[in-house]
C-alpha cells in the first residue's frame, strides 16, 4: 500500500507529536523517532556508549522481553499506514516489531498510559534492516498514542505514522485557520514539490528554515504552478497569510487564491515577508486553490475564518462516529 502525501504524519514532531516514554534507549534517544527529516548518519562518529545513531537504539537484551516506546500523536487521528524506518540499522535493527494503539483524554502520564486498554493496529512481524518497513492499518477507529514494539531489541530511526486528523470539534469554533493540518485540512493536489512538500503549508507554527516550506522547481514554460487545500469543513475565509518567509532570490513574483469563488486576484508578492490581507468572500468553500507565478517557494498559508454550522456539527458527528 502507497500512502497518498496528502496524509500526513500523525506522529512528527512537526506536527506535535511526542515521544512520551520508551523502557530503554541506552545507545540513542527515543525523541529521534519522530523527527520530521530523514535519518542521518556519519560513519565516524563514537561516543562513550558505542558509534552514535540518528534514531533510538536499546542495548542488547540478555534476559527475556521485548523493548518498547509510546508516541503521543500530534492530532489524533485515524491511521491508515505505519512506517517502521530502520535506515542505516544494518546488524543491530529488530528482527521484528508491531504496533498498538490507544486513546486517551487529556494528557495522561506514562504510568497512567500503561493501565490503558491497547488495541492491536499491527501485528507481530518481521522486520527488516536499513528499510522503509510500511504496514497497511485498516482499524478505522480515532487514536491518541502509538505504541511500538520490538522484538526483543535493536535500534529503528524513525516512525511514521500516516493518517487521518480527526479534531476535537471543541477548538473548531469561532474563527480558526480552516487550512491547518491540525484541524483536519489536507492537500488535495500540487503541480510541482521538486524540492520539497506542500504539505509543509500547512503545518503548526513559523517555518524554521526554507525546507520547511514547499518549493517548486524552476519553470522553463509558460504556466504556473498551484497546490489546493481541502478545508477542515466547509467555511467562510476571512483574511489569509502567505508567507514567503526564507524564500529570499526564490519566492513567486505574484500569487492568486481562488475557492468556489474568487478569494484574492492576482497580488504582488514580496520575498521573505509574512504578508497579512484581507479577503471579501461571503460564499462558503470547502477547497481552496493558491496559484504562484511562474513559480517559487512560500513557507505558510494560512486561511482564517470560521466553518458554517453544517460543518461544525459534521465534524462533531465524525468526532464521536470514530470514537474508540
Amino acid at each position: 500500500m502507497t500512502v497518498p502525501c496528502t496524509f500526513p504524519d500523525l506522529a512528527s514532531r512537526a506536527l506535535g507529536g511526542s515521544v512520551v516514554f520508551a523502557n530503554d534507549e541506552f545507545f540513542a534517544g527515543k525523541e529521534n523517532l519522530i523527527k520530521p527529516e530523514p535519518a542521518g548518519f556519519a560513519a565516524a562518529e563514537f561516543g562513550d556508549k558505542g558509534k552514535i545513531y540518528d534514531g533510538w537504539e536499546t542495548r542488547r537484551r540478555r534476559e527475556p522481553g521485548h523493548d518498547h516506546a509510546i508516541v503521543r500523536l500530534g492530532c489524533q487521528g485515524i491511521v491508515r499506514e505505519v512506517t517502521v524506518d530502520t535506515s542505516h540499522f544494518t546488524g543491530n535493527y529488530p528482527a521484528e516489531i508491531s504496533i498498538e494503539a490507544a486513546t486517551a483524554e487529556g494528557y495522561p502520564s506514562p504510568a497512567e498510559l500503561a493501565g490503558l486498554r491497547w488495541h492491536v493496529l499491527v501485528p507481530r512481524t518481521a522486520a527488516s534492516g536499513d528499510s522503509l518497513n510500511s504496514y497497511p492499518v485498516h482499524d478505522r477507529r480515532r487514536w491518541s498514542h502509538i505504541r511500538l514494539s520490538i522484538y526483543p531489541d535493536g535500534g529503528v530511526a524513525r516512525l511514521r505514522v500516516h493518517g487521518e486528523v480527526v479534531p476535537d470539534p471543541a477548538f473548531l469554533t469561532g474563527t480558526i485557520d480552516l487550512a491547518a493540518a491540525e484541524n483536519g485540512g489536507r492537500i488535495g493536489d500540487c503541480s510541482n514539490a521538486f524540492y520539497s512538500s506542500p504539505a509543509n503549508l500547512i503545518m503548526p507554527g513559523r517555518a524554521r528554515v526554507m525546507s520547511d516550506g514547499w518549493e517548486n522547481a524552476r519553470r522553463r514554460d509558460s504556466g504556473n504552478d498551484y497546490v489546493v487545500v481541502d478545508l477542515a469543513g466547509e467555511g467562510i475565509v476571512r483574511h489569509v497569510e502567505i508567507d514567503t518567509s526564507y524564500f529570499l532570490g526564490n519566492a513567486p513574483g505574484w500569487v492568486a487564491l481562488t475557492g468556489q469563488a474568487p478569494l484574492l486576484g492576482v497580488t504582488r508578492v514580496q520575498p521573505d515577508t509574512r504578508h497579512r490581507l484581507v479577503v471579501k468572500a461571503d460564499e462558503p468553500m470547502t477547497r481552496v486553490r493558491l496559484d504562484v507565478f511562474p513559480d517559487g517557494g512560500l513557507s505558510r498559508l494560512r486561511l482564517y475564518g470560521e466553518l458554517t454550522p453544517g460543518a461544525l456539527a459534521a465534524a462533531t458527528a465524525r468526532w464521536e462516529s470514530a470514537g474508540s
